[in-house]
């Protein structure tokens, strides 16, 4: 992977061990010379990501729409940045810059982005790998929901497979180098979910 779309909060908590697993995340992607795709803030999880990328002599490319670049206050001193006209554009560019993605604890909007390119990934409209770095259990009771939606025949097993997940970044970061992707795109074939 040459790059990872990173889709995180503007917000942050104050977890110490959050700051922590994004600072190890950033190491990894600096030492295998990936470069970070997010959003373009300077603000919560997103600035934080950025500056440890940065400071490590990485790689960022911010893609933020133009009515955000006050709001979540667009991150100056970029290797680039890409400025657009919604929020759809935005997704769609992250997703057309990486080699795959991981989420990091965020509200509505992350999970939003998520699981927008977790459905392209689905669709087969991309082969990007995707993960999701659960740090402190954060996204436990998330990752139980794809599990009931299985159990309830809503979604596939091939296709919850899809969701990478470790609360490791250097285990996350090798899980998604090597895995494959084979999603079941359950919208043109038998729709019999056993």
């Amino acid at each position: 992977m040459r790059s990872i779309c990173v889709f995180c909060g503007a917000n942050f908590n104050g977890d110490p061990v959050l700051k922590e697993a994004v600072g190890l995340l950033a190491e990894v992607m600096v030492n295998k010379n990936i470069t970070l795709i997010f959003g373009g803030g300077k603000v919560g999880v997103m600035g934080i990501i950025a500056d440890a990328v940065l400071q490590r002599g990485g790689k960022a490319i911010g893609v933020i729409p133009g009515f955000l670049m006050d709001k979540e206050v667009g991150y100056t001193g970029l290797t680039e940045m890409h400025i657009v006209a919604n929020m759809h554009q935005r997704k769609q560019l992250m997703n057309d810059l990486c080699d795959g993605v991981i989420m990091l604890p965020g509200g509505f909007g992350t999970l939003e982005e998520f699981f927008e390119v977790l459905t392209w990934l689905q669709l087969g409209l991309h082969q990007h790998p995707i993960g999701v770095l659960n740090v402190n259990g954060f996204y436990d009771n998330l990752l139980k929901q794809m599990d009931v939606m299985v159990e309830q025949r809503f979604l596939k097993p091939v296709n919850r497979k899809l969701v990478i997940t470790s609360a490791d970044a250097i285990e996350l970061v090798n899980l998604m180098e090597n895995v494959k992707i084979e999603p079941d795109d359950v919208w043109f074939k038998d729709r019999n979910l056993t």
